[in-house]
């Protein structure tokens, strides 16, 4: 029994633990159930969410004018993102199923090592895709394992009217052009069309064109070292140079192309070049002046400095190059004594640096250095900032100033003293200058002169004392009208009112001043109507002592004649003693003697008249010197002296009056015989000389007296050798009447040498008319 109730008792237990057990399992999967389906309800909406984001996502990328491609990490392609549109006119012949494979297969193809180091490396680039419908940027990014690949489509030139960047590069001015990774053209805008001399881009792809080979340069730098360059080239078209400023850009980020751009940059670089050229002529301007010009910038410091401001200073020119400043260079100049010295130095320094904030030019300074050196000083604002400052050194212009100043006091006194009356008048005809003679000959008082100013009021002060108005209307011409022909030096005289005769005169100054100077001459005018009535009463008596000369020779030349004719007759007589023949010789010596002092008297007082014609001819010295040593010989010789003759064979004819240098010459001989002594000698020489031909007549007599040598030509001077007469005074007159001179060598107790100089070609103008035409000499 109690096995049994033990038993059942097992059995309820056990059959209450096995209902509670499936009691508790339901339970738990009721449990369970529940939260399953909870789980899958959250897992429907989320799913429903990502496929809705994905769906907007996809819908995002396609809706963009680009196509995304995504790989897988084995570089297969897992999906593609992109309008159908865009997928078209990249794989025109493939369908939306296709189109990413075509699109990778064209970039595999293209672009290996790229696409095999994006998906093997995951290396990211950018490069350029050419397709059928145009150029397209390829970017390459890794992400997640797998890749990914976006290609934009790049602007046309037939896209003006679409909007974006392709439209504004292609409406652009500035020739805009992009190349690939080669160097090729992928696109170029229509500007860059036209300066190509193409029509279409194709054309210019065709024919290899390029805008500038310099603009290549760069854009292959930029491709080259993937940054940014810039360029500047000159072309040539259509006549006309133009310049270029040349911009190469990688274009996104930089590997595989580059956009280029051609800026115009001719007005600009030619307005610089003007203004380089118009700078240079500047500096070159103010290199050339005298003047000393520095040019300090807005920062005080040296901008520019001629040479003059270098050479006025002695300033190193190295130093000046390195740009001091305003501050350095005073101080610079002021260690070299080169300032004017002053107590407050720093004060001194700061007001000139205060003249920076100055809005106009300061009045001109002068500084006074200590080496005796004054500089004027200008300072003036700069137009493009800084400061002007021209130094000139006035040294010399003070000093000028000063002598300037000096003479005119020395003028003014000296023309106070003159006893003419002057004045002087401007080019603007206003009396700058009188002296005190010019007051007293007017009678008008200096104040009355200064007041009147001008020469139409001086000459109507002046008018009452000489009331001639053609005077003071030519004078007025003289002094105010600006011709040069009115502008000459004349001269009148005319009486004035008080019975005075006054001489004018006008003289131009050179700085277009006029002198006016006024003389009273009434004292010269009497004197001179004296010495002219003195003058004809002098021809007068000249002339009657002509006459009387003339009378006089002719009644003693007839009795003299008659006295040679019976003495020479008496000579002749064979029964007349010797002492009574003697005499006769001597009365017919002495009368022939005074016979040719007559006929000199005569000659000298025709040439004295004018009166006197050569008679020109061919003369040969030689002979005619050898006649007249003839007839002086025996005279010579007789007073136991000796007679020399030396005369070049080759002696050229002269043009002359044969007779009349005789004469000079027997003239010469006959003294030189009378100053001859025993044992002495004469001697009678010709010789040519440099247009001329002289004759010297010598003697070793007694010599003429230094105090003498200067009258020896004089007529009718008593002289120790011959006495007074005429006769050297008619040779001098007879050799200037053809044009020579004489002149007298003579050392007292040496003797004394007479040289005659006469032209070989005669040129007397008393000379008859047809005589002055000679022949060639033989």
């Amino acid at each position: 029994m109690a096995e049994a109730d033990i038993a059942a008792d097992i059995a309820f237990v056990a059959t209450a633990g096995a209902a509670g057990l499936a009691l508790a399992v339901s339970a738990w999967t009721w449990r369970l159930r529940a939260r399953l389906g909870a789980r899958e309800t959250e897992i429907e909406d989320g799913l429903a969410g990502i496929q809705a984001q994905a769906a907007a996502g996809a819908a995002a990328l396609a809706v963009f004018d680009d196509v995304r491609l995504a790989l897988t990490p084995g570089g297969r392609v897992q999906a593609v993102f992109g309008a159908p549109e865009v997928l078209a006119a990249l794989a025109p012949d493939h369908d939306a199923a296709q189109a990413g494979e075509a699109i990778l297969a064209s970039l595999s193809q293209s672009h290996t090592g790229r696409m095999e180091a994006l998906v093997g490396a995951g290396e990211a680039f950018e490069t350029l895709l050419e397709t059928p419908d145009g150029a397209w940027a390829v970017e390459g990014r890794a992400h997640g394992g797998g890749a990914w690949l976006r290609l934009s489509r790049l602007g046309r030139p037939d896209a003006g009217g679409e909007a974006g960047p392709g439209a504004l590069a292609e409406q652009s001015p500035a020739p805009t052009w992009v190349v690939d990774g080669a160097g090729h053209l992928i696109w170029a805008n229509s500007a860059w069309l036209v300066e190509a001399g193409a029509e279409t881009l194709d054309e210019a792809r065709g024919r290899g064109l390029s805008f500038d080979r310099g603009a290549d340069a760069v854009v292959a730098e930029a491709l080259r070292l993937n940054a940014r360059q810039e360029g500047f080239r000159w072309t040539t078209a259509g006549g006309r140079r133009r310049a270029w400023k040349i911009l190469a850009e990688p274009l996104v980020g930089g590997r595989g192309a580059v956009i280029a751009f051609a800026i115009e940059m001719t007005e600009a670089e030619e307005t610089r070049d003007t203004l380089r050229r118009h700078v240079e002529a500047h500096d070159e301007t103010l290199n050339h002046l005298a003047d000393a010009v520095a040019i300090f910038g807005p920062s005080k410091r040296l901008a520019f400095h001629n040479t003059a401001f270098q050479s006025l200073f002695g300033v190193d020119p190295a130093w000046l190059d390195e740009r001091p400043t305003h501050a350095e260079l005073l101080d610079r100049l002021r260690q070299k004594r080169l300032l004017p010295e002053v107590v407050d130095y720093a004060a001194w320094k700061a007001e000139e640096l205060d003249f920076y904030g100055a809005a106009q030019a300061s009045p001109d300074d002068s500084w006074s250095l200590p080496d005796g050196r004054t500089l004027r000083v200008v300072r003036q604002p700069h137009p493009l900032g800084g400061i002007l400052l021209i130094f000139s050194d006035i040294t010399g212009e003070l000093q000028l100033r000063s002598r300037y100043n000096a003479q005119i006091q020395v003028q003014r006194a000296t023309l106070d003293k003159l006893n003419d009356a002057v004045a002087v008048f401007g080019s603007d005809g206003r009396l700058r200058l009188h002296n005190e003679a010019f007051e007293t000959f007017w009678g008008v008082g200096g104040e009355r002169l200064m007041e009147a100013g001008d020469f139409d009021a001086v000459a109507a002060l002046c008018r009452p004392v000489l009331p001639d108005a053609a005077l003071w209307l030519g004078l007025k011409a003289r002094v105010a009208d600006p011709d040069p022909e009115s502008r000459v030096a004349i001269s009148g005289e005319g009486r004035t009112e008080d019975g005075r005769v006054a001489a004018w005169q006008t003289r131009p100054l050179p700085d277009g001043a006029t002198l006016v100077a006024f003389f009273d001459v009434t004292a010269r005018r009497e004197l001179e109507q004296a010495l002219a009535a003195k003058e004809a009463a002098l021809a007068e008596s000249q002339a009657l002592k002509r006459e009387f000369v003339g009378s006089v020779s002719y009644e003693l030349r007839t009795p003299l004649t008659t006295i040679v004719g019976y003495s020479e007759l008496l000579e002749a007589m064979g029964d007349l003693p010797e002492r009574s023949r003697q005499h006769a010789g001597a009365i017919r010596v002495a009368a022939s003697h005074l016979a040719r002092s007559i006929d000199d008297v005569l000659d000298m007082a025709q040439i004295d008249a004018g009166e006197m014609e050569l008679t020109l001819g061919d003369v040969r010295v030689c002979d005619l010197l050898d006649e007249a040593a003839e007839k002086i010989r025996a005279k010579v010789e007789g007073r136991g002296a000796t007679l020399t003759l030396v005369c070049p064979a080759g002696l050229k004819p002269i043009r002359a009056d044969a007779r009349r240098i005789a004469q000079a010459v027997d003239h010469l001989l006959e003294n030189a015989c009378r100053a001859v002594t025993e044992g002495g000698a004469v001697s009678l020489t010709a010789e040519a000389g440099p247009g001329e031909v002289r004759i010297r007549v010598e003697d070793t007599g007694r010599g003429i007296p230094y105090h003498l040598q200067a009258h020896v030509f004089d007529r009718f001077v008593r002289r120790e050798r011959g006495g007074p007469g005429v006769a050297l005074a008619l040779v001098k007159a007879l050799v200037e009447l053809h044009g020579g001179w004489a002149e007298v060598q003579s050392e007292p107790g040496k003797g004394a040498a007479f040289i005659l100089h006469l032209p070989v070609e005669a040129a007397a103008p008393t000379a008859a008319p047809e005589l002055l035409l000679s022949g060639e000499h033989e």
